[in-house]
């Protein structure tokens, strides 16, 4: 049967939508609600495809071109599936109509003129037998969730349940809402990518999530009395609550905050009937990693893909690269203020 490759465009979002929806490998991130998300805060111009099987969509790729940035060579131009996500890459039927799309993602990248094209994976899909590169980076992690409190209690290690329990007899508590928490989600946010000295998104973003994906988004907020403590803005998508954006305060490490909250938003989702925890991506090696290693979670290995077009190296555009050391400890010290008002400057060439 005849493969068709065709350009995406918003009119046939319902159409999307129904085929992510059904496929087993896609994820909220590859939701037109998404790409309509990144085009409207990064102005990234689309180059998104899908192909059509039988008159119906068998397959999807978000892409988009983000162009050189004034980092100089440790950046470059890209076509991405997807900015700003996790997660990616091709979703497809079958390996045949997945291969087509691949294929023609590459000779995009190659007729857009790109330094690379990336694919963010969530599996293996053999794509280095067409010429691509793997980068190994990153891993997942998720957990089964369950109404039965004392069951999913039990299902965690004794370090992060004393851990929870602390954060409990320390006064914390919870409130779960949307635009109303924006700001406080905010800050806590901001200052905790400054501490680990990465550039802090813009507000925007988070409001325009908030805005697109009504019925599937929300913000957790943690107290300890009136004092804010942390939050989380959580994506939920079939049978999963990902809590996709966090941060909490240093002063309330000790009474617990991080484990607290998301302990409490398993408890939230699976009273409204979610059946899956899914704990994101970290850097392998990193404090985040070994974090959400010491939950006892299921670790998934993300096998990001790239095609090298004009490059003739990988980018190595994270933490670990230790060209980038100097102004990691320096974005550290910087005002919280400040890096507010730069970072979405400098983010959004690193989608």
């Amino acid at each position: 049967m005849i493969v068709t490759i065709k350009t995406w465009s918003n009119a046939g979002a319902e159409k999307w939508d129904a085929f992510v929806r059904r496929a087993d490998d896609a994820t909220f991130c590859h939701l037109s609600g998404w790409m309509r998300v990144v085009e409207r805060v990064w102005g990234y111009p689309s180059h998104s495809i899908y192909a059509e099987k039988d008159n119906r969509i068998a397959g999807v790729a978000p892409l988009f071109r983000v162009a050189n940035s004034p980092l100089g060579p440790l950046s470059g131009s890209r076509l991405v599936s997807t900015p700003n996500a996790v997660y990616g890459g091709v979703v497809a039927d079958d390996d045949d109509v997945r291969a087509e799309l691949i294929e023609a993602a590459g000779s995009l990248a190659e007729s857009l003129r790109v330094d690379y094209l990336e694919l963010r994976d969530t599996r293996d899909c053999n794509s280095a037998a067409s010429g691509f590169h793997r980068q190994n980076l990153y891993a997942a992690f998720d957990h089964p969730i369950t109404e039965d409190e004392d069951a999913l209690m039990k299902s965690f290690p004794r370090d992060v349940r004393r851990m929870i329990r602390l954060g409990e007899k320390r006064g914390l508590s919870a409130q779960i809402g949307r635009e109303e928490l924006l700001g406080d989600f905010y800050n806590a946010y901001a200052a905790s990518v400054r501490r680990l000295g990465t550039p802090v998104f813009p507000k925007r973003l988070f409001a325009e999530f908030l805005r697109e994906f009504p019925d599937a988004s929300d913000i957790l907020l943690i107290r300890q009395g009136r004092r804010v403590a942390g939050a989380a803005l959580s994506f939920y998508f079939r049978e999963t609550v990902a809590p996709y954006y966090a941060g909490a305060y240093p002063e309330f490490h000790s009474a617990g905050v991080n484990n607290f909250m998301y302990w409490e938003l398993m408890r939230s989702a699976a009273r409204r009937g979610f059946s899956r925890f899914d704990f994101g991506r970290s850097k392998r090696g990193t404090g985040s990693y070994e974090f959400k290693r010491g939950w006892g979670m299921a670790e998934r290995p993300l096998p990001y893909n790239f095609l090298l077009v004009r490059a003739d190296r990988m980018p190595e555009l994270n933490p670990m690269n230790p060209k980038f050391k100097l102004l990691i400890e320096t974005w550290k010290r910087l005002p919280l203020s400040f890096t507010k008002l730069i970072g979405p400057m400098i983010v959004r060439y690193l989608p």
